[in-house]
């Protein structure tokens, strides 16, 4: 059993510790962007939205490598460009919390709801696209904390040992109604190449022989990681251990640790 320091999900990174994983459905006088989150879910497509305030050169340069890039992703996602400025659109740039955010600027939307990546356009290129585009855990595990809930990734597969033993702990925690509705449990086969950069940052071996578990908290913190069996008691402890040092003032936008891996 270890304590790691911080693991380096999109949440943090983008400092967007309280943003909502949905968007509330379109009602008359929203604009398109919220329309398009919409139907990108529904179609359980990714959205790459595509934020700016002012028609310029620079803008429409940003906008070129935006459109081109995302013509070579597999699968196809739905894009959407966003006048910040529209009217119809400040709920979704406040959902999102990009009202002061520098601008032109790119937000990868998961089907699920899901922030995965965030970048200044100038910054845009084809790989940094590709890189928004995360596996199915870790959408799970980004919507999960991006609602400020607490996160258990289990890893364990038919071929691990002790799987029953590392849920015990978790199912015990859960149980708790001091935590019930703000725990979410993500089951990850460590074997599954497509979560490889998820195990990457959780430093887990995708050739584990035993069931592992770790505990994140928002915005991406790894507060305790148990390889075997777990138990409610060592995960509350964990927890109040990692809340206390925080200090008074409580935890920042890159959670209690060093700054998350960029």
């Amino acid at each position: 059993m270890k304590t790691a320091a911080a693991i380096g999900l999109i949440t943090a990174a983008l400092g967007f510790g309280g943003v909502a994983a949905e968007i509330a459905q379109t009602q008359a006088g929203e604009g398109k962007g919220a329309a398009a989150v919409q139907q990108a879910a529904a179609g359980n497509k990714y959205l790459f939205a595509f934020f700016y305030e002012k028609d310029d050169e620079a803008t429409r340069a940003a906008r070129k490598t935006f459109d081109e890039g995302l013509k070579k992703l597999t699968p196809a996602p739905e894009s959407v460009a966003v006048d910040r400025t529209a009217p119809g659109e400040s709920e979704l740039v406040a959902k999102y919390g990009v009202e002061r955010a520098p601008m032109p600027l790119v937000l990868a939307l998961a089907p699920n709801g899901a922030v995965t990546g965030g970048f200044a356009a100038a910054q845009l290129t084809e790989e940094r696209l590709r890189d928004s585009v995360a596996s199915a855990g870790m959408q799970e595990c980004l919507k999960a904390l991006q609602e400020r809930k607490l996160v258990f990734i289990c890893l364990q597969n038919r071929s691990t040992r002790d799987n029953e033993a590392a849920m015990t702990g978790v199912n015990e925690f859960k149980a708790d109604a001091r935590f019930a509705a703000a725990t979410y449990v993500v089951k990850v086969d460590p074997t599954d190449k497509s979560e490889a950069k998820l195990l990457a940052q959780l430093k887990a071996d995708p050739q584990a022989k035993v069931a592992s578990t770790a505990l994140l908290a928002p915005p991406g913190v790894v507060v305790v990681k148990v390889d075997g069996g777990t138990s409610k008691d060592t995960m509350v402890a964990s927890l109040t251990k990692a809340m206390s040092s925080c200090g008074p003032s409580g935890c920042g936008p890159s959670g209690c640790g060093p700054a998350p891996a960029k």
